[in-house]
């Protein structure tokens, strides 16, 4: 396993990450029972992953008390980060369905405090606004709250994480002109490169460190999706068309040859384009089993794609259409 520096940080995160709303949630096609969610987080630790990133809205604090327990004689040995801003109590969670958020310094320090206890620890190594909106990015009482957790450590960093769906791209770019933020979390993938490249370019220039979820472009890099899949409509990826899943499977064929010439399968090599990419921190793939922890695991042993294919990635990706994104409407 290879580590990568966390932006300003001397936090050293594993180029894998976990991405740990899926023990939570069963939004992903998979129920996990809790005492499977505790092998999968065990595994993960066994194969080199040190860094565990969830939310605490991820089945109202279930993912955070899942790692507590089963770190908590192990603090000094991971990298935990979680997320606030939505105020989860007393609705339901339902796939797409947005919930109201709050910033303000007396619900983040709640949510902070509340964090803390599950997650069975005085301090986080990242604490982070879950999907924020422009006017979010702009306030700076916020992150003057955050500064000022920074400043009595009881977090070491901050980061902005992007969504829910692709695109906030000025929300990516502005964030990363605050002082102490380290991270931004956006969706990326070597089918949709859009924000992510931009992202990754200011990342670079500003000492910030990417963190890439949706790496699998829900399922299609993998082959666990494809033109006769059908998903119910709880599931995350439902917000995936069947046009969206056509087009993909076609993009798929066109990056086909650059993976058997390196030796790899699709996923490898979407895997390896993002571990490439000069900006990145770690990876968060949506693992749902031991043995996936495993295979994602083994593809970061092999060794990184070749400045010609990376090349003739971009190229290929710049004669494919352009797709919407999303963004607070004060960005457009």
């Amino acid at each position: 396993m290879n580590y990568n520096k966390l932006g300003k940080t001397d936090i050293k995160v594993s180029e894998l990450g976990f991405g740990a709303w899926a023990i939570a949630l069963d939004w992903w096609g998979k129920k996990i029972e809790e005492d499977e969610a505790k092998r999968m987080l065990k595994k993960a630790y066994d194969v080199g992953i040190n860094f565990f990133e969830t939310g605490d809205m991820y089945g109202k604090g279930k993912s955070e008390r899942l790692i507590g327990e089963v770190f908590k004689d192990m603090r000094d040995e991971i990298v935990i980060s979680t997320k606030y801003g939505y105020d989860f109590e007393g609705v339901d969670q339902i796939g797409h369905t947005e919930l109201p958020q709050k910033f303000d310094e007396d619900f983040t320090r709640k949510a902070l405090k509340n964090s803390l206890e599950r997650l069975q620890t005085d301090h986080l190594d990242m604490y982070g606004l879950h999907n924020p909106k422009l006017n979010h990015i702009r306030d700076d009482s916020i992150f003057n709250v955050l500064d000022s957790l920074v400043a009595d450590e009881t977090i070491k960093t901050y980061q902005v994480a992007l969504g829910p769906a692709i695109g906030w791209t000025q929300e990516g770019l502005e964030a990363m002109d605050r002082t102490n933020l380290s991270a931004v979390q956006t969706v990326y993938n070597i089918l949709e490169q859009t924000p992510g490249n931009e992202l990754l370019k200011k990342a670079e220039e500003k000492n910030v460190g990417i963190l890439v979820r949706v790496p699998e472009a829900s399922g299609i890099l993998t082959g666990k999706v494809n033109a006769d899949t059908k998903m119910d409509e709880k599931d995350h990826r439902s917000i995936r068309k069947g046009e969206w899943i056509k087009a993909s499977l076609e993009k798929v064929e066109q990056i086909r040859s650059i993976a058997e010439r390196n030796g790899l399968s699709i996923i490898e090599l979407a895997m390896k384009f993002i571990m490439t990419k000069k900006g990145f921190a770690s990876v968060f793939p949506t693992m749902i089993s031991e043995e996936e922890i495993i295979n994602y695991a083994e593809m970061t042993k092999k060794e990184y794609i070749s400045t010609s294919d990376m090349k003739e990635i971009d190229e290929l990706y710049n004669t494919w259409p352009t797709y919407e994104l999303k963004a607070t409407p004060e960005a457009n």
